[in-house]
């Protein structure tokens, strides 16, 4: 989240599993009480009812826009981005979110209006706190490729990589070609981690008699610990496996041949997926980010490049450390150490001391230039574009006015 003045830049991704946003990820469910329930923990006050988020899962819905959940989820995760970052309660935010390329034109204009909305500022209660929110904009990216536009040394010196963003409900594909999207290769298959852990828990139940949990489920698929009868991790394990198989053979079966061009996977279901191919399924390559929060950090970082809020043109750095080289892994770790919300002073502080040192090194080069002669001198490093150009003009080419 960036902040400008009074102003808020939040990547929401609105999945049908979870919500993320750039800190947190938590469960799509939603539970309405016309009472305030026995706790305030992640409960909403809207319009005279309360709200309590991240309760399971709710009904799958074919349009998100059906009913009120998705907005009340949105201020639930407007109203943590806002305590994380320390900001006011009282302040103004831009939306960048996200939709699946195969639908973007379709779905772009309803969905930035049911988030938008008309009424504003937005009055709500989160957790017993009370915010006074004035939503300005939103802005859509397509899903899948806003995060890999932030990783684009995944797809460096290959001319087409396949883009498989596994998610709740769907998994969405789409070839890049040279860095850009090709429409018409943009498929979703609704074959995700839904359906996979929803099959996994029936089969456990016919086969030991047991009725497993979805945390249960997805704590096993992702290879962490968990107590559970053996005969049960057993199944899980396999339904895995027998899920990654499907999948693969839905990909290829959609015109993907996957032996034949590398695959990144991201989403909540890259982990699981990534952990179940083997060599007999003679992938040509696979990369996989876990991170299931990449999508919304992509959507946040990218309007934040465009633009600082206020219409102006506003240079944006990133760092992004090579964790196998000791001096950018001690750099990482010195600035994970910034309190949040210090980060940039502390960048700010280090570059000017960094001139001022220069500035003395130039006049200490003058004044022993001849003995420096036989010194070889070494190029100045360029710092990287955070995002491929190309990919910043495809994206640029979606902030059309709506």
């Amino acid at each position: 989240m960036r902040k400008f003045n009074e102003m808020y830049v939040i990547g929401i991704d609105h999945g049908y599993y979870a919500i993320k946003t750039r800190h947190f990820s938590f469960p799509a469910g939603i539970a309405e009480y016309s009472h305030e329930p026995y706790t305030l923990q992640n409960t909403l006050e809207f319009g005279g009812k309360f709200y309590v988020c991240g309760t399971g899962r709710q009904p799958i819905l074919r349009n998100k826009m059906e009913n009120d959940n998705y907005y009340l989820l949105t201020l639930a995760a407007i109203a943590k981005e806002i305590k994380q970052r320390g900001g006011k309660t009282e302040c103004s935010v831009r939306i960048a979110a996200g939709l699946p390329l195969a639908g973007f034109g379709r779905e772009k204009k309803p969905f930035r209006e049911y988030l938008l909305r008309s009424s504003q500022p937005v009055c709500f209660k989160f957790e017993g706190i009370a915010y006074k929110i004035t939503i300005e904009d939103v802005k859509l990216f397509p899903q899948g490729y806003s995060a890999i536009a932030l990783h684009s040394e995944l797809i460096q010196n290959e001319p087409s990589v396949l883009l498989m963003d596994i998610g709740g409900w769907t998994v969405d594909l789409m070839r890049l070609d040279n860095g850009i999207p090709n429409a018409a290769t943009c498929r979703s298959l609704e074959l995700g981690m839904i359906r996979c852990i929803d099959e996994t828990k029936e089969q456990v139940r016919r086969d030991t008699g047991l009725s497993v949990t979805d945390a249960q489920v997805e704590r096993v698929l992702t290879g962490k610990p968990c107590s559970m009868d053996e005969d049960a991790r057993n199944i899980i394990q396999k339904q895995g496996r027998l899920y990654t198989e499907r999948l693969l053979s839905a990909t290829m079966e959609s015109g993907f041949d996957l032996k034949a061009i590398p695959v990144v996977m991201l989403g909540g279901g890259a982990s699981v997926v990534k952990g179940n191919v083997s060599e007999q399924d003679s992938l040509c390559r696979v990369f996989a980010l876990i991170d299931d929060k990449v999508n919304a950090e992509g959507f946040e970082r990218i309007l934040g490049q465009f633009s600082d809020g206020v219409g102006k043109s506003r240079p944006l750095f990133m760092f992004r450390p090579n964790l196998q080289n000791e001096e950018h892994r001690r750099a990482w770790e010195i600035l994970q150490a910034v309190p949040e919300g210090q980060k940039s002073a502390f960048l700010v502080q280090v570059i000017l001391e960094n001139a001022q040192r220069e500035e003395l090194e130039t006049i200490l080069r003058r004044v022993l230039r001849e003995e420096l002669k036989a010194v070889p001198s070494q190029p100045v490093p360029q710092q990287e574009e955070a995002i491929p150009q190309e990919m910043m003009g495809f994206l640029g080419s979606l902030l059309e006015e709506e």
